[in-house]
């Protein structure tokens, strides 16, 4: 079994140009739910001039419903998004480091080195909370400033990270620039570098390589997933970034090839529809298109 991370409301959210309303967002993780998701990014709670469609972050969390069988997961980028998130039921946080110095600067106003201190930071701070911390590489296959981010680079920075008190270690294609073979290689030499980490994969589709990275991380050995219902996402900051693989898509590649994932596929589909409809257009998803004329 692979796990999924369904992280359409705040990695998908994030890049829309229309903001949707806390109760939307709030409905759309409540069918998720329903779907099956067990691990849903919620929102980020981060600098909203900056990104205002996450600007609702605490107002989203105190609305959802409670329950036992989802773990809700709040992006943090340093100590006072940390402290803003532990004001609020999330279960999770998320942390990011910049695989690339020029998009860490622009992105959070980090270096790498710098965000592995917030994330210590972090860790610190949810200890004795019941809140458990994660964090991922992002840039991890490419930069739009710097181009390719170096391997050794990348397994540094996991080894970094493994030394702190981690649940999981990531390795985010921000701009969607990964082939399998790429995939391949840098989760074998994870393999080797961290054995006894549990490993996440998020991918981008912008170069319409994503579902085919997906299944080489998972032949690769990994564990967990992320994935946006609908094909929502893109990064603010990385331009021509494209959205996320979507949730229905990767879930009818898993299960198809004998691999489950405890996912509702046909109330994926309909979720997928019901979300781009309130942002004003069609999934880009291959699987809702094809299944138009069913929903």
């Amino acid at each position: 079994m692979v796990q999924i991370v369904e992280v359409g409301p705040r990695d998908g959210l994030q890049n829309e140009k229309r903001l949707l309303s806390t109760a939307d967002k709030i409905l759309l993780i409540a069918r998720l739910i329903e779907a099956g998701a067990k691990r849903i990014e919620v929102a980020s709670f981060v600098n909203p001039k900056r990104v205002p469609q996450m600007a609702d972050a605490e107002a989203v969390v105190q609305g959802l419903p409670a329950t036992s069988d989802c773990s809700y997961i709040g992006l943090v980028l340093n100590r006072r998004g940390a402290e803003r998130a532990l004001t609020v039921p999330v279960d999770e946080l998320g942390m990011a480091v910049p695989g690339s110095e020029t998009f860490g600067i622009r992105n959070q106003g980090q270096s790498a080195m710098e965000a592995i201190a917030q994330l210590k930071d972090i860790v610190d701070l949810a200890r004795g909370s019941g809140v458990t911390v994660h964090a991922s590489v992002s840039l991890a296959f490419g930069c739009p400033f710097e181009g390719q981010v170096p391997v050794e680079h990348v397994v540094d920075l996991a080894k970094r990270i493994a030394d702190l008190d981690v649940t999981e270690i990531g390795m985010a294609d921000t701009i969607g620039i990964a082939v399998p073979a790429q995939v391949t290689d840098l989760f074998g030499r994870l393999r080797e570098a961290i054995p006894h980490r549990r490993l996440r994969a998020h991918f981008h589709d912008t170069r319409n390589t994503g579902i085919a990275n997906v299944w080489a991380a998972v032949q690769a050995g990994v564990d967990v997933i992320d994935a946006s219902v609908g094909g929502l996402g893109g990064c603010p900051f990385a331009p021509g970034a494209t959205g996320n693989v979507p949730t229905e898509d990767v879930c009818y590649l898993l299960e198809s090839s004998g691999v489950a994932t405890g996912l509702a596929l046909d109330r994926l589909v309909d979720t997928a529809h019901w979300i781009n409809g309130l942002l004003g257009r069609a999934p880009t998803s291959g699987l809702s298109r094809s299944m138009c004329e069913q929903v």
